[in-house]
């Protein structure tokens, strides 16, 4: 009986090892958002690098939006995804900062991949002297 639980235990090891449980291969990263600034996004857009995405209410975007925005509000983006290029970096703001956070989640669970959240959104924007159309 002594002889067969180290045989037992033995087996167990081999076959965890094969199975992969003892494993060091780490999983894949999740793609995540990456916050920048709105010095960084104004950069990015003079570069035209990104699809500007804006994730405000209509009335809002009315008031004021950056030149080349497009309106998705939060409310409706995992509807309209499709709207959306899946081959550009997409620059994500709000008025200041809370939605975009949260159209980024959605974007990235969505699987995109270049993803941008602009800190401060359209407020950080104006105070920073950068121009707004309506």
């Amino acid at each position: 009986m002594k002889r067969i639980r180290p045989i037992v235990f033995a087996g167990i090891v081999l076959f965890a090892a094969l199975s992969g449980c003892l494993s060091t291969t780490k999983s894949p990263q999740k793609t995540q958002y990456v916050d920048i600034t709105v010095q960084q996004a104004k950069e990015m857009i003079d570069r035209g690098e990104v699809f500007i995405l804006d994730v405000r209410a209509q009335e809002e975007y009315d008031s004021g939006h950056i030149k080349g925005s497009t309106l998705i509000p939060v409310l409706d983006l995992g509807k309209r995804l499709k709207e959306i290029p899946r081959d550009k970096k997409i620059l994500v703001y709000c008025r200041s900062g809370h939605r975009s956070l949260q159209a980024s989640e959605i974007l990235v669970n969505n699987g995109f991949a270049q993803v941008y959240n602009m800190k401060g959104g359209i407020v950080e924007w104006t105070n920073a002297g950068y121009e707004v159309v309506k």
